[in-house]
């Protein structure tokens, strides 16, 4: 069996190829058209102008989809890994939560543009990198909380690593776009796809968009890091008869038969 077909690890692993593929796609477009720089564009600049802005909504929308099956499996697999502890139990309801709210951000960010809806835009990459880092965040607490028993220190070090990689480009990042975008370099920074170095506010520029990059390989390392836990997780469908037919409403006499939908071997 290949190490894809165990459990639900294609999950992690097709949510980081396809949001890396959706990324990469609309950065050759973008360059191949003349529309962005080739060096270090922000990566939504990459999905302002069509045809590569369609291309990079519906992808990222996909992938939005793949990152709430995935934060929704591991959810249950830590509730069915600690049943009772009430502290894991709060956390993992905490995630699951900032998990979803990413999601939406990321889906947000896809569908409204830069340059036409920017506070819209900023709105939902607030909430796919900040809420996401927070996701991150309470997934290695969740690591060290359930160490040594369940958890090993090998994956708690290095989510808690990324975790710290990707503070460190969140900081960066808010920090650098926030003096970009104060006013002091013109009105006509959000419009803006096209930088020079002789461009006053460049070097802000630069790291702000190197720090996006950085936060988002962070992300796709964390997600990377799920595929060993999923191996171990299957999840199954069921389906209960309630009447002989769809319009009869009296009580079915197979009430407590179940229909196998979808299954997979745990």
């Amino acid at each position: 069996m290949w190490w894809f077909q165990q459990g639900l690890s294609f999950l992690p692993s097709a949510l980081v190829i396809w949001t890396a593929a959706a990324f990469i796609f609309s950065y050759i477009t973008a360059i191949t058209l003349h529309h962005v720089d080739p060096v270090l564009p922000y990566i939504s600049d990459t999905g302002t102008v069509a045809p590569e802005k369609c291309l990079f909504g519906a992808m990222l929308n996909i992938a939005a989809v793949l990152c709430i099956a995935t934060i929704y499996v591991r959810y249950k697999q830590v509730h069915a890994l600690n049943p009772e502890e009430s502290r894991i139990i709060k956390l993992n309801k905490a995630g699951l939560v900032l998990g979803l709210l990413s999601c939406l951000g990321l889906s947000i960010v896809a569908n409204f543009q830069k340059t036409t809806f920017f506070a819209v835009h900023v709105c939902g990459a607030v909430l796919t990198f900040g809420i996401g880092s927070l996701y991150m965040f309470v997934q290695t607490i969740l690591s060290y909380q359930m160490q040594p028993k369940i958890h090993g220190k090998q994956v708690f070090w290095i989510r808690l690593l990324l975790v710290i990689w990707c503070g460190v480009s969140a900081f960066s990042m808010l920090t650098c776009s926030s003096l970009l975008y104060s006013g002091s370099f013109g009105t006509d920074i959000v419009q803006k796809l096209h930088w020079n170095p002789e461009d006053n506010g460049y070097v802000l520029h630069m790291i702000t968009t190197a720090a996006e990059w950085s936060m988002s390989l962070s992300f796709f390392g964390f997600f990377l890091t799920y595929i060993r836990d999923f191996q171990k997780i299957s999840l199954r469908v069921e389906a209960t008869l309630h009447g002989l037919t769809l319009y009869d409403t009296a009580p079915c006499p197979i009430n407590n038969e179940r229909t196998r939908l979808l299954s997979r071997d745990v």
